[in-house]
């Protein structure tokens, strides 16, 4: 099962929407055949595994990180090929809540006289498709929040001026964090201030490049700013009175969403993101809206790079949130990995 979450990985940048999932066949300790889910639309990481091992799939059993579909999505059910194939035992790490499979793989294959076990690394088979289960389960996407301060906790000069506080192992390294989320979200405001390109750049990984979302309230986002190229798909959310009479937004989509407390309404936000198939949400924007998130309790994890430098008093803070009044109110965050890239600081941190 090790062998089979190593290979789900391997579709880590490729397999949205889907979950990434891999599949080792074997016969006791001897390995027949292997695979891993590549790229939505293609087939899953069950099929891979069976022409692998062909014939020898006979008897076998296949270890899979993820419960093999039983309905015809772009590709028939994964379950009546492992079926097919003779398997004699499925051992599988997660069940799927997908509703259309939420079970049924698992029942057809029993019903069809197959050993399943289940339960196997199952954390590990979640963690790795965190922003599935996440939209699937709650009806909206894993949202990361991406940062970067100094050691003083600052984000920006007071002017704004931002480029760089990492170094270049830190900002390449964001690119991978990019690169497998389905979704980079940033507001207006960092839009007028940085104009991001929010695209995913290296060239070592094919991947398929994540939706650009912008909340502009007040569709304040100027012509010539990069989110509004064309070059990658982008989404701009505004309000519902929110009006632009020139051709600025002509290469994007746009679309309304309803409004709370003067801003847009982060849940509705989250679950139009959930409906349109977004499974990992990556934030890059000001201190104002990831203080929200964070205000929300919609921030499942944030992804702190820290530089070994000061910028200062007068410099701009990390996030915006609301002041405490008592230290048991404070937000606790614990560490789920911590590394240095390059000479910066990487922390990985979720509440609770």
């Amino acid at each position: 099962m090790s062998q089979a979450l190593r290979l789900a990985e391997r579709g880590l940048y490729t397999t949205q929407p889907n979950p990434r999932v891999g599949c080792v066949m074997a016969h006791g300790e001897q390995v027949v055949g292997q695979g891993w889910h590549e790229r939505a639309g293609q087939p899953h990481a069950e099929v891979f595994a069976l022409r692998e091992a062909a014939e020898r799939a006979r008897g076998a059993t296949a270890y899979v990180t993820l419960e093999p579909c039983a309905h015809h999505g772009r590709t028939p059910p994964c379950a009546d090929a492992l079926i097919a194939a003779g398997v004699a035992r499925v051992v599988i790490a997660a069940e799927d809540p997908f509703p259309q499979v939420a079970g049924r793989g698992i029942e057809k294959l029993r019903a069809a006289g197959i050993t399943v076990e289940t339960g196997l690394l199952r954390d590990a088979a979640r963690e790795i498709n965190i922003g599935f289960f996440s939209r699937i389960e709650r009806k909206r996407p894993w949202v990361r929040v991406k940062l970067a301060m100094s050691l003083d906790g600052r984000t920006a000069l007071a002017n704004g001026e931002s480029k760089w506080i990492t170094g270049e192992a830190a900002r390449a390294d964001v690119q991978r964090w990019r690169a497998r989320s389905s979704a980079i979200l940033t507001g207006s405001g960092t839009v007028l201030a940085d104009n991001p390109q929010l695209t995913v750049r290296f060239a070592d990984e094919a991947f398929t490049p994540p939706l650009r979302v912008v909340l502009d309230r007040r569709l304040r986002t100027p012509a010539g700013s990069h989110v509004l190229d064309g070059h990658v798909p982008t989404l701009v959310l505004h309000a519902t009175d929110a009006t632009v009479t020139d051709h600025r937004f002509d290469l994007v989509e746009r679309k309304p969403v309803a409004e709370k407390d003067g801003a847009l309404d982060l849940h509705a936000v989250l679950a139009l993101l959930a409906e349109r198939g977004c499974s990992e949400l990556h934030v890059e924007a000001g201190p104002t809206l990831c203080g929200a998130l964070f205000a929300a309790g919609l921030a499942d994890e944030l992804l702190l790079y820290i530089a070994p430098l000061m910028l200062g008093d007068s410099a701009r803070p990390l996030m915006h949130l609301p002041s405490l009044g008592d230290m048991a109110d404070r937000w606790l965050l614990r560490t789920i990995d911590q590394r240095q890239v390059g000479q910066d600081w990487r922390l990985q941190l979720r509440p609770g």
